[in-house]
């Protein structure tokens, strides 16, 4: 009896670790979901016809800088490309994504700063799902504009593959990411969907649905761009 019960007390903590780390994934989706909402309400917000333009969109929330002045940076989030191997289908189910590395200079100020990358063309996309890409070197980006249209952007804006933007304390702006890193979080996948996928499987064939937790996510990108605008 003593050894049964021994037995059940080791065993229940185990059985729910992948519980709790599939529930972490799915708060972190749950929160780019927010995110994402929450910038799209902003007045001056993302271009309208850059987000329709947008192959996939990348949400970071509360990416943390690490190392004040040395400007070291870490972040979890998702990414979420339109389906198919054209990029022509609806938003499919999401990729937990991770960068890592750069220096953001004082726009963090060592507080916690949401990031949302556009990626414009499928170069880029290909690259970030394939490996570790690093920004401004394997991939050309830019600080996003902001506001109505883009009307406004400079040339070296709308050549880049990828267009960034921070929020941090409120404020919304285009911010550089040059020198810092994306690549899959392939662990984090592992745990949200219980099983080892390719991010480019589940970003762009649809391997698995969508979980629950990018409900938000995906009706926000759904109801601001359905269709991709860059199919010509």
């Amino acid at each position: 009896m003593i050894k049964r019960w021994i037995l059940v007390t080791i065993l229940v903590p185990l059985s729910a670790i992948p519980a709790c780390a599939q529930k972490k994934e799915g708060d972190r989706v749950a929160s780019a979901g927010r995110v994402m909402s929450e910038i799209l309400r902003i007045p001056d917000n993302i271009p309208s016809d850059l987000l329709q333009k947008a192959e996939c969109v990348i949400v970071l929330p509360t990416v943390l800088k690490f190392a004040v002045g040395i400007g070291g940076s870490y972040g979890r989030g998702v990414m979420v490309c339109r389906s198919r191997d054209d990029f022509s289908g609806p938003w499919g189910a999401p990729s937990m994504i991770a960068l890592e590395g750069g220096s953001f200079g004082l726009q963090l100020g060592g507080q916690a700063t949401d990031f949302v990358l556009l990626v414009m063309n499928r170069r880029g996309a290909q690259g970030i799902l394939s490996s570790k890409v690093k920004l401004g070197a394997d991939a050309s980006a830019a600080a996003g504009p902001k506001g109505r249209d883009a009307s406004a952007a400079t040339d070296l804006t709308m050549r880049a593959e990828i267009l960034t933007y921070s929020r941090s304390r409120g404020l919304f702006a285009g911010v550089s990411l040059e020198g810092s890193t994306l690549r899959p979080d392939n662990e984090a996948n592992k745990k949200l969907y219980k099983r080892e996928l390719h991010a480019r499987d589940i970003v762009l064939h649809q391997a698995v649905r969508a979980p629950g937790s990018a409900r938000q996510l995906l009706s926000v990108l759904n109801s601001k761009s359905p269709r991709n605008k860059s199919q010509g």
